[in-house]
């Protein structure tokens, strides 16, 4: 009968009770420590709640999708280095940026001495190597965290300009007397005259607008200014890479390994087509919002 009831969802009706009906045991009260064990719970379950829906809201930023790297490290506390961090690393960009100033001077001293833009390379050969080779710090910076970029993004950055200034142009003599090398040397002086000017500013928050102008500005001559250089001085060198098989290993061999240096370099100037665009257009973007943002804040001011 109790299962039908139980099955039912009804109560039966209360009868008169027996007289030797037990009365129900006492049902134990709620001790302190229970309850306060439960009402802890409940708060670490809402304060848990709120926590996931405060995540959702920064990670979704109110339009849904997949948030990129940059968005990812954006959202982030901003970690600046410590007071000797920053010491070293303006001493370092006031070096860097005194280096390519030598660079530049060299070159127009070069040009008024010759009368001739032609083979300025010579002029500069060792300076240009001993500073473009000095950035590879720039990679030890990222790797231990002093500086917060990417250190895959500042190693392919770096290490193709070192590549370029040893690989090719240090290994093959014959393209120095070129007219592109000048082209790319020019190109990369301004552009790290400014861009060491700008960090080393902006650590010292003193960043002034024309330096933070011509940073976001002179790129878009001075890049593809610099890849046509670039570009035209690894074309010229194929013919002598190939000729003196230059870096290249053919089988038979006790490793069984062959390579072409001549077909890199090929591969090297074809992924320029897919790279330069979207770099290219990123600093479009860039140029945007840092430029568009400091208009504003100086007419709030």
């Amino acid at each position: 009968m109790a299962a039908l009831w139980a099955v039912s969802g009804l109560r039966p009706r209360p009868g008169p009770a027996s007289p030797w009906s037990l009365p129900p045991p006492p049902r134990p009260a709620k001790s302190s420590l229970w309850c306060s064990r439960t009402e802890s719970e409940l708060r670490v379950l809402d304060m848990a709640a709120s926590a996931v829906a405060t995540a959702a809201s920064k990670g979704n930023g109110g339009g849904g999708g997949r948030s990129g790297p940059s968005e990812g490290s954006s959202a982030r506390k901003k970690k600046f280095p410590g007071p000797l961090a920053t010491a070293y690393l303006v001493i370092y960009n006031v070096v860097m940026t005194a280096g390519w100033l030598v660079i530049a001077v060299g070159l127009v001293r070069a040009y008024l001495a010759k009368g001739s833009y032609h083979s300025l390379y010579y002029s500069i050969e060792k300076p240009l190597k001993f500073f473009q080779t000095g950035a590879l710090l720039e990679i030890l910076h990222c790797a231990i965290g002093i500086v917060p970029s990417s250190v895959v993004l500042t190693s392919f950055q770096v290490m193709s300009r070192v590549f370029l200034i040893w690989a090719v142009t240090h290994s093959v003599k014959e393209v120095q007397t070129e007219d592109s090398v000048l082209l790319f040397v020019t190109a990369w002086t301004i552009t790290e005259i400014i861009r060491y000017s700008f960090y080393t500013f902006s650590l010292l928050n003193h960043l002034p607008y024309l330096i933070k102008w011509a940073r976001y500005t002179l790129f878009i001559v001075l890049y593809p200014m610099g890849v046509s250089g670039e570009l035209l001085t690894i074309y010229a060198a194929l013919p002598f890479v190939r000729q003196a098989g230059l870096y290249s290993i053919s089988l038979p061999n006790k490793y069984n390994f062959s390579f072409d240096y001549y077909a890199f370099l090929i591969l090297i100037m074809i992924s320029y087509i897919p790279l330069f665009p979207q770099l290219y257009f990123h600093m479009i973007h860039q140029r945007r919002k840092v430029l568009s943002h400091t208009e504003e804040h100086k007419k709030f001011e």
